[in-house]
């Protein structure tokens, strides 16, 4: 049934109180045993002192948001600042040239902070994917660039590399696996975009200025060569109407981001609660499904500020770059499930539409999802916890077109067809609950630890059977219509564009 099918008005109200409700009773269970357990010994390593007027400790488990805002803040706004100051001189001055400039200052960063051999290490790199992409072939540009990609991410191959960089300091493994394993990625695509040039390829200039583009480098998100390549050539330089005003919309939406999420962590320590598993056994399903689903909702704001930030820089650079993740609270869908867009669209530009073409085919559909996954883990690193992620994700994308596939058989096509389409929406929603739950439960295998991912599970579907689990499926069924609401309007609102357009 189609998307724009309506609901009653106070329907959609009633699921709302419901949902409302739900978010705050268990949220006020997860305050509490944040509260309760600020003394324990075993949270000692994760919480720390933070605002003594409020009598409150922060939840400083998460090494990349520390980082972020203490030992790596005053480098990213300097390097940061740098690109920008002298990228709006070159853009005024000199712009055919401008890609030329965001190379060097790119390449000087990067050997500032990692040093010459840290540099000819990336750089040698660059060239034999480059070699590789002149022999134009697509399937050798694919088995060297993860043979590159592998040896940054498995042993002892890793080792040996880092090993090469002398000196030693705080974020010298992240910048060092972050920068090379993104660089990797650009070049994998830019040997694939020349294998598919039917003159010539580009040339290693165009590599270099695509590659060592700052902002992009250590962290991605990863921007597809052509597209960039497209953008930074552009010589006429302009905004669009109300560009900079919503550059700077989104730039105070990030602080703000910024700001609530260390006001969430001195009162709700959702990180480091599920490490000790024998304290958070004695809380409630409601509770314990809260800790779930707020801990999926933490790594959404955290990517969505840490591409929002380099994005802004991007937009200033007059780049239109990847957007950021889509909020795991707006999902019910395997396929839209992802926290870095920039990969997600590699992934599925290169692998996934490639192998799977419409996604109607069964086994066309699993031999893309595998290979998208396989490629996915040795993106992640290879280990058990990512194997077991990979498979139950991998799985949970198949299984949506299984299900798919067996409801448009006879009798259940002709059954729904006789149904209102308001009916049809809710019995959709109550799948879609489901795979909301499975979601959330597949992922925090990745982002917590596989002993916390069992403990919900068992307590949600087993324990907590039946009331737990057909109450905390009601809300989510609640909260699933509010979604497919909220994608109603967007597309009325879309449509309405599109007419603008043609008229």
């Amino acid at each position: 049934m189609g998307i724009k099918t309506m609901l009653p008005s106070y329907e959609l109200g009633f699921y709302a109180l419901v949902v409302t409700c739900a978010v705050v009773y268990s949220g006020s269970g997860i305050f509490e045993a944040s509260r309760d357990s600020v003394n324990r010994k075993a949270f000692r390593d994760g919480i720390k002192p933070g605002w003594h007027y409020f009598g409150r400790k922060m939840d400083v488990a998460d090494f990349e948001w520390v980082m972020w805002f203490t030992s790596f803040r005053n480098v990213i706004i300097f390097a940061l600042s740098g690109h920008v100051l002298f990228g709006k001189i070159c853009s005024m001055t000199v712009p055919q040239h401008r890609a030329v400039v965001y190379m060097l200052y790119g390449i000087l960063a990067v050997l500032g902070s990692m040093g010459l051999v840290y540099l000819m290490i990336i750089l040698s790199h660059c060239l034999v994917l480059y070699s590789v992409a002149m022999a134009k072939q697509k399937w050798l540009c694919y088995v060297a660039g993860f043979c590159c990609l592998a040896s940054f991410k498995m042993e002892p191959f890793s080792s040996w590399q880092s090993g090469f960089v002398t000196g030693a300091f705080d974020l010298q493994d992240v910048l060092f696996y972050g920068g090379s394993s993104f660089t990797i990625m650009r070049c994998m695509s830019f040997a694939l975009e020349s294998s598919e040039r039917k003159e010539g390829i580009y040339s290693i200039f165009d590599l270099l200025k695509y590659n060592f583009y700052l902002p992009f480098f250590f962290f991605g998100p990863v921007m597809t060569f052509d597209q960039f390549h497209a953008q930074v050539s552009t010589r006429e330089l302009r905004r669009k109407d109300d560009e900079m005003r919503n550059i700077r919309v989104h730039a105070l939406l990030h602080v703000g981001a910024i700001i609530a999420v260390d006001i969430f962590f001195h009162f709700f320590y959702i990180l480091t609660l599920p490490s000790d598993l024998k304290f958070i056994n004695r809380l409630s399903d409601w509770s314990l499904a809260g800790l779930a689903y707020s801990n999926l909702v933490y790594d959404w704001v955290k990517a969505a500020v840490m591409f929002g930030v380099i994005n802004t820089i991007a937009r200033l650079d007059h780049l239109d770059p990847p957007q950021p993740p889509k909020c795991i609270t707006m999902l019910y869908v395997f396929a839209e499930t992802h926290f870095d867009r920039g990969i997600n669209d590699w992934l599925c530009k290169y692998v996934y539409d490639h192998i799977g073409e419409n996604h109607d085919n069964i086994m066309k559909e699993l031999m893309a999802t595998i290979a998208t996954f396989a490629i996915t883990t040795l993106w992640l690193g290879p280990c058990e916890i990512v194997y077991i992620w990979s498979v139950f994700n991998c799985f949970g994308l198949n299984f949506e077109l299984w299900v798919q596939k067996f409801f448009q058989q006879e009798p259940f096509a002709k059954l729904e067809a006789k149904m209102s389409a308001a009916t049809s929406r809710r019995i959709r929603a109550v799948f879609g609950a489901a795979n909301f739950w499975a979601i959330i439960l597949y992922n925090i295998l990745a982002l917590n630890s596989l002993e916390f991912a069992l403990l919900v599970t068992k307590r949600l579907l087993l324990t907590g059977f039946p009331v737990s689990t057909l109450s905390i499926w009601f809300i989510t069924y609640c909260g699933v219509q509010l979604i497919k609401e909220r994608e109603r309007i967007l597309a009325i609102e879309e449509e309405k564009c599109d007419k603008a357009k043609v008229e």
